[in-house]
């Protein structure tokens, strides 16, 4: 890196990445970014004398074979007890906390918690910005589950963040895991607990810092090894400490205790819980049972729990190992019982379908199982704008961008999976004529990489049927808009259309629905707006028209007054005067439902774009393609408030810049897109780019593209910009 003198410890700061106001004492490790040499049309530059010896990238924190950010756990106490937040560490952040939801985790209704036990854990889901597995696991029932526990055998397992975000955008709660085993296992509990509270303390006040600053949710407390008197003695208190201090840092925390020490130190499950084992319920949040139950024990714990029945968790092995009541697709047996009596459920293991099963059938199996346990697994509803979903699953064979492919290939990135739907089959009550069922496919895709399939036929005694997607519990604003686009397969007079639900029906106040259409607006409308928000230019211009691959879109402009709204449904309509049979096939790409106030904020810009850890290697040379190429691996840092933002799209331009002094500015080709990022950073790794030349320098400029939650394009002017210079050495 050319210096044009010293760089003083104060001018090091000046230059380090910009960071928001909210993550600031989040991120202590700060590192000092490549120098800048210019500014150039609202570009950053930085420049760079290509080397290929490089600083190793810590261990823990990237992909020893790619250099790609990996979600990690902790071995051992030691790593536990050292860990202290480094900038390394914000690659592993969520985007933020669960959304607001309805029932609260707190309320007493019976709850479901998802424990996802897969192969030792950390396995795709460990690349923090996504990788090229053609099979993954996928998880996207999330309206029907109010828990999701991260587990393995590691120590401290730490979810990877890809899981919390997705969890954290269905409103639903993400914990860790703490275990222990074998005897291993004892010596570590022996270490923290035989002592004095200041050793427990310690522990605790990790688990509760690392929680807080990786924004997941909790803990759930695993020992599986037995205890000395002193040892077992102090682990109330320390479940008490633990719940106590999540409870003050952590809004909505949760603490969970697995059966299976008891009270005297002995490693003894007892598959309810009794007095043996009621002082750690006592001391946290909520029991999680062993699985081997049958129904005396459930009467046996309503005595126990008394008014905390929801807080205990009666396991259930999807695998049926052991004595179970139901497991893999006879589960449902086990969660008729458990519901009968008023307890939660805890479901161990569901990856089964995916497992042990054929991979090719895997989202048929996924819903077959979770069709099975729908009467038992009451929903909970979102309550917060704006509300937009592409339906992504988070994975895909390519990408698509509104409509325009971008890339082809297999991708899987858990944080950019969207809001799922309710997954069901419909049918009319009586003959069963007339029916509709939703299927999560990959074959098509308007924004990210899978749709919403769905199916359905419209018998001739009935003008319409209708699906219900999304329950909902949002106070709505005066005035709201909706978009709806979808695609019909195949020939198809069927009408779409999108149709909503209010509660407070005595005091709401329906103002009307109202198609937005570029051509008529104002003759559907009564009250049009005098000033279209820049953010709703694509919804009017588009609307009612045939958009890219087929789509079509359809807005409304909805107003209301002391409304809730409650459920967001579609229906499918025959043609007027029809009386024949209908069926349909129908893809739904995108919902958004937005506050009009909303859009008339001003966008942020992305800002400060700095370029560090820049590391060179030479590509190996191909039989017809160019000459002399290197490969570029590097970190961008940008500075822009999260709140707002639904991901950041990061896209580069390569090149070389001639002979001018400063690289010259860039050319007219498109950005192509690198990845997504869901914090303010993102990891560059083996980027091809033209080796510089012996006259000129090589350029690649970084563009940082903010995606806001209303789901709108941002022009590029309001996109971060950085560029790298980079030469040879001089010989």
């Amino acid at each position: 890196m050319e210096a044009a003198g010293p760089v003083t410890r104060a001018a090091a700061r000046k230059r380090a990445p910009t960071i928001p106001e909210e993550q600031r004492e989040r991120r202590p490790g700060r590192r000092r970014p490549r120098r800048r040499i210019e500014e150039e049309q609202e570009v950053t530059v930085f420049r760079e004398v290509v080397s290929f010896t490089a600083d190793p990238l810590p261990a823990r924190y990237y992909d020893k074979d790619t250099t790609k950010p990996i979600s990690f756990y902790f071995s051992s106490l030691e790593e536990l007890l050292a860990w202290t937040p480094d900038v390394e560490d914000s690659f592993n952040v969520a985007l933020e906390p669960s959304e607001c939801r309805q029932p609260p985790l707190s309320s007493q209704r019976p709850r479901t918690l998802l424990c996802h036990d897969m192969m030792g854990g950390y396995l795709d889901d460990k690349f923090i910005q996504g990788s090229t597995a053609r099979s993954p696991y996928c998880f996207y029932h999330w309206q029907s589950i109010d828990v999701f526990v991260y587990f393995s055998h590691h120590t401290v397992t730490i979810p990877p963040v890809g899981w919390t975000n997705a969890a954290h955008r269905h409103g639903v709660c993400v914990l860790g895991t703490f275990i222990t085993e074998w005897k291993e296992g004892g010596r570590l509990c022996e270490a923290f607990l035989a002592g004095d509270e200041s050793s427990y303390r310690a522990v605790a006040d990790q688990l509760v810092l690392i929680a807080q600053f990786f924004r997941f949710d909790g803990w759930l407390i695993n020992i599986e090894n037995s205890l000395s008197l002193a040892a077992v003695g102090n682990m109330p208190h320390f479940l008490r400490y633990l719940t106590t201090q999540l409870h003050q840092r952590v809004p909505g925390g949760l603490v969970l205790w697995y059966d299976s020490v008891v009270s005297s130190g002995q490693l003894k499950w007892q598959d309810e819980l009794n007095q043996h084992n009621w002082v750690f319920f006592d001391s946290c949040d909520g029991f999680f049972t062993n699985y081997n139950w049958r129904e005396e024990h459930l009467q046996r714990m309503l005595g126990q729990a008394g008014e905390r029945r929801a807080d205990v968790y009666v396991g259930v092995d999807v695998f049926a190992r052991g004595n179970v009541v139901g497991g893999q697709f006879h589960t449902h047996k086990s969660l008729e019982l458990i519901r009968k009596h008023g307890f939660s459920a805890a479901l161990f293991a569901p990856g089964w379908v995916y497992e042990c099963l054929e991979k090719k059938d895997f989202f048929q199996n996924q819903d077959k199982f979770w069709a099975l346990l729908e009467r038992y697994l009451p929903t909970h509803s979102i309550c917060s704008l704006p509300f937009v979903t592409s339906f992504c699953l988070g994975m895909g064979t390519r990408r698509v961008c509104y409509g325009q492919e971008e890339a082809v290939g297999p991708w899987y990135h858990p944080s950019a999976q969207e809001i799922q739907p309710l997954f069901a089959e419909h049918r009319r009550e009586g003959d069963g004529r007339g029916w509709v069922k939703t299927h999560c496919c990959l074959a098509d895709a308007w924004n990210g990489g899978s749709s919403l399939l769905i199916r359905g036929e419209i018998p001739p005694e009935v003008g319409h049927v209708a699906v219900r997607l999304f329950s909902l519990q949002v106070p709505v604003p005066p005035k709201v808009f909706l978009s709806l686009v979808y695609k019909l397969e195949g020939p198809s007079d069927v009408e779409v259309a999108l149709e909503l639900t209010t509660g407070d029906v005595g005091s709401c106040h329906v103002g009307g629905i109202w198609t937005l259409n570029a051509e008529t607006s104002s003759r559907h409308s009564p009250r049009p707006l005098r000033v279209p928000p820049t953010k709703l230019a694509r919804w009017v211009g588009h609307c009612g028209q045939q958009l890219r691959g087929g789509w079509v879109q359809r807005c409304y402009e909805v107003s209301l007054r002391g409304c809730v709204l409650r459920d967001l449904l579609v229906s499918f309509a025959r043609p007027p005067g029809g009386r024949e049979e209908a069926s349909f096939v129908c893809r739904l790409g995108e919902i958004q439902v937005v506050d009009a106030k909303s859009l008339l904020a001003p966008l942020p810009r992305v800002q400060a774009v700095t370029v560090s850890r820049v590391r060179w290697q030479r590509a190996v040379p191909e039989e017809e393609g160019p000459p002399a190429r290197l490969l570029l691996g590097c970190t961008l840092h940008w500075s822009y408030l999260l709140s707002p933002v639904r991901c950041f799209r990061v896209h580069c331009r390569t090149g070389t810049g001639g002979g001018s002094p400063g690289g010259g500015p860039p050319g007219p080709e498109k950005p192509a897109l690198l990845g997504l990022a869901f914090v303010n950073q993102y990891r560059i790794a083996e980027l091809p780019v033209a080796a510089a030349g012996p006259s000129g320098d090589g350029r690649v400029e970084f563009l940082v593209e903010p995606v806001p939650k209303e789901g709108f394009l941002v022009p590029q002017a309001e996109w971060g910009r950085a560029a790298l210079l980079y030469s040879m050495p001089h010989t």
